[in-house]
């Protein structure tokens, strides 16, 4: 046991249960499922594991506090408690992430792993599932295989909000990818929840959905990361357990398998709010500007018929997310009205100015699809986008916003 522990990088959020008000936390890395709830008391123990406090040390600030010896014993067992699960900073979890890693490493695919939880395992039950999301009072109504005039679709924001929470959201935007869109290459942006120390991350490895794999085009990939002139593949294990890939290469499966034969690109972004809280240019990191810049001249150069999907919410705010209080009414519509605001830039296909309306209030509705939207933007270049819908979860304790706009 380790005399100065340390609590990980994880995520702390406030829940009530079973009456009492307790903060709950959670690995976004997802190197343990546990879910851990303290008490008032503990937190103020466990606020005290910085790696540098040693259990003597945390014995004499809680003394000087409320002038009580806590046990060393009881503290002992508070550190091979929260050590057990997988949320300190020690030996015994770097071994079990050395072992987690390889495992992924070594797999031939990139599993689905929130199958069975985000959305349905079973591939019938997950069909049914999405055809709702059409059908849905809230849906955009069923697929029009008639629909399919026009200029084809070449760029989507779509959600990355659980199925069941945004499914009908979804449905907004792939409809119109369904009906006009002739891509067999998809290249999908997503966040990176759990950050990442490179803007960029690619994979090779295929993605598995219960409907079948949606194949990586190995070749691209390959062509990209050679254009790019950095380490595309140094933070490929945030492709591990992030959702905000997954749930679009479902919705790709369920739109085309059978129908016709596509590719994926994977791409997790994690720069632009690294660039907001060091109050830079999204592009002032060079890798950034030569990944982008890399992106487009693969596509030009694939001689392939491209689309660009991004997987991105909104803002996030209330308890759950660090709000002082639950939203009122007035605040959810002056949320929406800041949203809409915001996603006038999205539509005009403005990568600055769209971080530019983050920036202008410090990202105070915390935009979690900051870098991929802002990706997206660059790569399409000066395209009209539509916003075919707009939505929030209506939890006033965690509210998340989320757009469907089709380029």
């Amino acid at each position: 046991m380790s005399e100065t522990p340390r609590l990980r990088d994880v995520e702390a959020f406030p829940v009530e249960h079973e009456g009492r008000r307790l903060v709950a936390l959670r690995d976004p890395a997802g190197y343990t499922a546990s879910v851990v709830l303290l008490s008032p008391a503990l937190v103020e123990i466990v606020a005290l594991f910085d790696g540098e406090r040693t259990i003597v040390d945390i014995q004499a600030e809680l003394t000087r506090r409320h002038g009580e010896i806590v046990p060393r014993a009881d503290i002992e067992q508070v550190i091979e408690d929260l050590d057990g699960h997988g949320f300190l900073d020690s030996a015994r979890f770097a071994a079990r992430r050395a072992e987690t890693d390889a495992g992924f490493l070594r797999a031939a695919s990139r599993p689905a792993c929130h199958a069975g939880g985000a959305y349905p395992g079973e591939p019938d039950a997950l069909r049914r599932a999405m055809d709702g999301f059409f059908l849905h009072a809230a849906g955009p109504g069923p697929i029009d295989g008639a629909a399919a005039g026009g200029a084809p679709v070449r760029g989507l924001i779509a959600p990355h909000i659980d199925y069941h929470r945004g499914g009908p959201a979804y449905a907004w935007g792939y409809r119109a990818l369904a009906e006009r869109n002739d891509a067999d290459l998809f290249v999908v942006l997503g966040t990176c929840h759990a950050g990442m120390r490179d803007p960029f991350a690619l994979t090779a490895k295929d993605y598995d959905t219960p409907l079948g794999a949606a194949p990586t085009d190995r070749d691209f990939v390959e062509a990209l990361a050679r254009r790019a002139r950095q380490d595309c593949f140094a933070s490929e294990l945030a492709h591990r357990t992030e959702h905000s890939i997954e749930f679009q290469a479902v919705f790709l499966r369920y739109l085309f398998a059978g129908r016709r034969h596509f590719t994926v690109v994977p791409v997790l972004a994690s720069f632009a709010h690294e660039a907001l809280a060091a109050g830079r240019s999204p592009e002032a990191d060079p890798r950034v500007p030569r990944f982008l810049d890399a992106l487009g001249e693969t596509i030009a150069a694939s001689g392939r018929r491209v689309a660009v999907v991004a997987g991105a919410d909104l803002a996030h705010v209330g308890p759950r997310f660090g709000d002082p209080a639950p939203l009122s009414d007035d605040e959810l519509a002056r949320l929406e009205r800041e949203d809409r605001a915001m996603l006038q830039a999205v539509e005009a296909g403005d990568a600055g100015g769209f971080f530019a309306a983050v920036a202008a209030d410090g990202d105070r509705r915390r935009i979690c699809g900051l870098s991929p939207i802002y990706a997206l933007l660059r790569t399409l270049g000066p395209m009209r986008g539509d916003l075919r819908h707009y939505g929030y979860w209506p939890d006033r304790e965690a509210v998340v916003s989320y757009a469907s706009v089709v380029f």
